[in-house]
């Protein structure tokens, strides 16, 4: 299969999203623990020396670079393209931790590596190639057809729901839930990120597109849908494990995302089921190889916190002191 230009653009900017994210990812971690070294830690008393810290900032930079690179994949690719390949960032974090930070790398890591690599080739190889939209009034009347339209209304009432009351009520289960007002919201917002990002595309090419109140529609939703995301993946991981709500994340996002770009792109109308099923065993081994690195993260969260020495108890009598 010979790729379109548009999807090697799209593909080597999502490529160099994921390199610039886990890199970041590394660099504020050094700048962390340099601030760590000469004032207080971020983690323990909410310390803010890294403001001070030119490594975290660049780190930052960098992670803003990332997310620009992504932004624009999305002018050029399908979502099916680009939003797996966002799973290329652990890749990079880890392999980055293991050389410069010494945080070892173990098997399962390794082989959670080469199953994201995997995957994310049979995706490429087989991915669709961009539609071909010359104009803002093309992409709203893809956004208003009646499967898309009922998407949508489902989502919102769905998000509502689960805001109003599934949070209140689902105790054990509120991880879920968190992540997935987080997952639905967030495929609204891949869609219309891409039709902003076809709109500055197209804009540069000397055809203003934001003379159109639906650019400016689409704006909006970005702004709302991502403070919404923000907010409540915030609260997901501050309650709960950060290796068990990445991966969960990731899986439903990406889930919700291809089916809300299958709606109304309809981005697999051209091919056939062969094709079709071997982006989805890629997106599986994806999904297969984060669990595993996310699992390799936790064991050596455990081990490092099994061999801290537990200090010795107190003697009887300066207990009966206390007492």
């Amino acid at each position: 299969m010979v790729a379109s230009l548009d999807n090697v653009r799209g593909l080597t900017l999502a490529m160099s999203s994921s390199a610039f994210i886990g890199s970041s990812f590394v660099i504020k971690k050094i700048g962390l623990k340099k601030a760590g070294d000469s004032g207080v830690r971020a983690g323990c008393s909410g310390g803010h020396s890294y403001l001070y810290e030119p490594l975290w900032w660049l780190g930052m930079i960098t992670m803003i670079l990332g997310e620009i690179a992504n932004f624009a994949a999305y002018a050029f690719a399908p979502a099916i393209l680009v939003t797996p390949l966002g799973a290329l960032s652990i890749i990079f974090s880890a392999v980055l931790a293991h050389f410069i930070l010494k945080e070892r790398l173990h098997m399962f890591g390794i082989v959670g590596c080469i199953l994201c690599v995997v995957g994310s080739v049979g995706i490429v190889l087989h991915a669709p190639k961009e539609r071909e939209i010359d104009s803002m009034e093309e992409i709203w009347h893809l956004a208003t057809q009646p499967g898309f339209i009922v998407y949508s209304c489902v989502t919102v009432v769905g998000v509502l729901f689960l805001i109003f009351w599934a949070v209140k009520r689902s105790g054990h289960r509120k991880m879920l839930v968190y992540i997935a007002i987080c997952s639905l919201m967030g495929s609204l917002t891949v869609i219309s990120v891409k039709a902003v990002a076809i709109a500055l595309k197209l804009s540069f090419s000397e055809s203003n597109q934001f003379i159109y109140v639906q650019t400016w529609f689409f704006i909006f939703v970005v702004i709302i849908c991502c403070l919404v995301q923000l907010n409540y993946l915030n609260k997901a991981l501050d309650s709960f494990n950060t290796a068990v709500v990445s991966p969960v994340y990731y899986v439903m996002f990406t889930s919700l995302t291809i089916l809300a770009n299958m709606i109304m792109y309809k981005d697999w109308v051209s091919q056939n089921a062969t094709q079709i099923a071997t982006q989805l065993c890629g997106f599986v081994t994806i999904v297969a190889g984060t669990f595993l690195l996310h699992k390799t993260n936790t064991s050596n969260t455990d081990s490092h916190v099994r061999s801290t020495p537990t200090p010795p108890p107190p003697p009887p009598d300066q207990l009966c002191l206390e007492g």
